[in-house]
């Protein structure tokens, strides 16, 4: 690794400030781990985006899915997202009250129960699974999103130079696609070793300093031009493309997936249990502001402190993998250089 850090010294010397954000949980995962953003030049900052599906889940979708649980309706769903806070409680909350929420690593587990409805939340990695669900006729609450929207809006609202593109992500949507989405700063398709995120770094450096707004695959071993063309044609055949809200930036246009088969769809299906549904988010947690990457996690006061992961107070400190909280938590570093 050190001749790509003495070439990302050698590139950055004269460009001033540049920001680059990795938008991929796994990858805040591992700059984290082996400190990446503490042996880059001060003036390269590296910023955490929305890469977790869990942080970026809606407080009213939350409300939905334990509104559905309290009433009575079993519900499904993976394992991080029953101990994201609610308003009033969490999906766990719920089940300690007698509500019959089951715990999912894989969907074969409830693939044949068509009394339970499935709470799908993920990016594009996680959504085929959930068309699996719809093909066989299991009703789903859709919260699943679509990254590249989203950062559309980011490189809006803020300095972002470039992106370091989500590297599961690209194995299913492919590498050609990101040069068609009217992303206006360069993009690498990185791997999850530190080799392979430096390198990223040193190639969106050289992009950047050059103004060419182009996207590279550093990941060609498993990200192909045109992605999973299996998994793309579950996605296609069971999911539509819908506005979506995400957790600390709003509703962004066709942003999220619902089925297309509407007596699948939870959302219309139980339309009239959610009418009570009241979300807030009034206790003072900051990951929105933090899943935009505006805040490090150490500038939310409640972080360490009252926000633990055996006590989170917000999503981003529930996944130990992905939330930007809970990895800061983990290895006592703040996110950014």
């Amino acid at each position: 690794m050190d001749e790509i850090i003495l070439k990302i010294n050698e590139i950055s010397k004269d460009m001033g400030e540049v920001r680059i954000m990795e938008v991929c949980g796994g990858h805040t995962n591992t700059i984290m781990k082996y400190g990446i953003r503490d042996i880059l030049p001060k003036n390269i900052k590296l910023i955490s985006g929305p890469g977790c599906p869990v942080c970026v889940t809606s407080q009213y979708d939350i409300d939905c899915m334990i509104e559905l649980a309290i009433k009575g309706i079993k519900v499904a769903t993976y394992g991080d997202m029953t101990n994201v806070p609610g308003s009033k409680m969490s999906l766990k909350d719920a089940q300690e009250l007698g509500a019959d929420v089951k715990t999912i690593y894989s969907v074969d587990q409830i693939i044949n129960d068509k009394e339970r409805v499935f709470f799908a939340v993920g990016f594009e990695t996680t959504t085929p699974m959930t068309a699996v669900l719809l093909s066989k006729g299991i009703k789903v609450f859709c919260a699943h999103k679509v990254i590249p929207p989203a950062m559309r809006v980011l490189t809006k609202e803020m300095k972002i130079d470039g992106f370091i593109d989500p590297g599961h992500v690209s194995t299913i949507i492919g590498s050609e696609i990101w040069k068609n989405l009217d992303i206006p700063v360069p993009q690498v398709i990185s791997s999850f070793k530190p080799e392979g995120l430096l390198k990223a770094t040193y190639e969106l450096l050289k992009l950047i300093k050059e103004n060419r707004i182009e996207v590279l695959n550093e990941y060609p071993e498993v990200v192909f031009p045109q992605g999973n063309l299996v998994a793309k044609k579950l996605i296609e055949n069971n999911l539509k493309f819908v506005d979506a809200e995400w957790r600390g930036i709003g509703i962004i246009p066709n942003s999220g997936l619902a089925p297309i088969n509407p007596e699948l769809d939870a959302r219309i299906i139980y339309k009239d249990l959610f009418n009570d549904v009241k979300s807030s988010e009034n206790n003072g947690c900051r990951c929105g502001e933090i899943v935009r990457g505006l805040i490090e996690p150490v500038q939310c006061k409640f972080f360490g402190k009252e926000c633990t992961p055996s006590s989170p107070m917000g999503a981003c400190m529930v996944s130990e993998s992905e939330g930007a909280c809970a990895i800061a938590y983990k290895y006592g570093k703040s996110l950014s250089a």
